[in-house]
């Protein structure tokens, strides 16, 4: 009692009840906030983090070792199944690193078609991520906002290839179909209602207190640690800062494949007019924003590919090689998470199956930062922090 008493008027003494232990808690890999089979180990001193361990492999298929027994073509639906919310961009990725070994050049048809699906799948992808990151801070409408979008996209997705998830569209020398007739037409009106549905995003999520409450001067990266760690994608673009003279980090702009040089667009980088002030850049918060604002430019590349696809010229595909060549090949792209890249060796001897194949995963690396910057957060703020990585763990794990 006496104790009690004392602990009212003196702060410096600490009732028995208040004292913690360090535990180690699973979470995960079976978990609604990991974004797939992820454990994480959390090494946690009461309801601080002092220590975050990730656990990979549950999904491990030799994705890699597969593609050194099959032929290129035949890689492709493999692909799909990395980055499974971005499949045509894996799909573009694999390609374009076997036509960089080829010496294969496509017809400009074709780099329009890639576009067009390609940052539909940006838009598609980067909703999924919005929605699930809504999903892990408790709110679940921003769901059904994304998922709708989504669905019209996959629907679009269906009439080019026929599949809503894993598409094995773009493929080794172009697309393997022509766009159908009056599709660009659809694209278009789908684009025309989804400009106006941004808004309803950031009305229920960007600008929700309890979101800017749970995002805002959380998990904060700077941008050299980011860079140390080989962070890419929004997940670095969301720690740099203009007015400081960083540069574009998007492959789009550094090293343009596909004819984007000739796209008028912008790298969305920090700072950002709209930011709350509780927020600090490197943190949730603006990771999470750099994807929104990359919808909105995503919607711009659409329109302008689908305005040159009516004059482009040449086939939407010419055939592959029947032999690879000997010799190697790497391209990086950039995909909705990061700079995925593909490594591609081909034999000596005329042989139409790879010597080698690896994947340089942009998950992973965004991934190997978690411990850093969850260190010294709540349990809480676990979910918030990983949510605003965007990871895919079919792409880490392959």
């Amino acid at each position: 009692m006496a104790t009690a008493n004392l602990a009212l008027t003196d702060p410096t003494v600490i009732e028995f009840d208040v004292r913690t232990d360090e535990m180690l808690v699973n979470m995960g890999p079976q978990h609604p906030s990991t974004h797939g089979v992820l454990r994480l180990v959390l090494r946690t001193d009461g309801e601080v983090i002092s220590e975050v361990t990730p656990h990979l492999g549950y999904l491990h298929r030799c994705a890699e070792k597969i593609g050194e027994n099959v032929t290129p073509i035949q890689f492709i639906p493999y692909t799909d199944r990395m980055d499974y919310l971005a499949g045509m961009n894996m799909n573009l990725g694999y390609s374009l690193a076997v036509e960089k070994l080829c010496g294969m050049k496509v017809h400009e048809k074709a780099n329009v078609i890639r576009v067009i699906v390609a940052e539909l799948n940006r838009i598609a992808s980067h909703l999924v991520a919005m929605g699930t990151y809504g999903l892990d801070l408790g709110t679940f409408s921003p769901f059904l906002y994304a998922f709708r979008e989504r669905e019209m996209i996959l629907d679009l997705f269906e009439e080019v290839c026929g599949a809503r998830l894993t598409y094995s569209y773009l493929t080794i020398g172009g697309a393997h179909d022509d766009l159908p007739d009056g599709w660009v037409q659809r694209c278009q009106q789908f684009l025309d209602y989804l400009k106006p549905r941004i808004d309803e995003y950031h009305a229920l999520l960007t600008n929700n207190a309890i979101f800017i409450k749970r995002t805002a001067n959380i998990g904060i990266c700077p941008k050299a640690l980011a860079i140390a760690h080989g962070c890419s994608g929004p997940m670095l673009r969301g720690s740099l800062n203009r007015d400081q003279g960083d540069p574009d980090w998007d492959l789009r702009k550094l090293e343009p494949y596909c004819g984007y040089e000739t796209y008028a667009f912008n790298a969305v980088i920090p700072p950002f007019t709209t930011a709350p002030p509780e927020a600090v850049i490197g943190d949730c918060w603006h990771r999470y924003y750099v994807r929104m604002v990359e919808v909105v430019e995503s919607i711009k590349l659409v329109e302008q590919a689908l305005a040159k696809y009516k004059t482009a010229q040449g086939s939407h595909r010419i055939e592959q090689p029947r032999h690879l060549p000997g010799g190697e090949a790497y391209v990086e792209t950039e995909c909705p998470r990061g700079q995925m890249g593909f490594y591609v060796v081909g034999r000596n001897t005329k042989d139409p199956v790879p010597l080698r194949v690896r994947a340089r995963s942009s998950s992973f690396c965004n991934l190997s930062v978690t411990n850093s910057i969850c260190r010294g957060c709540l349990i809480a703020d676990v979910p918030a922090i990983v949510g605003s990585i965007d990871i895919v763990m079919g792409e880490i794990d392959r």
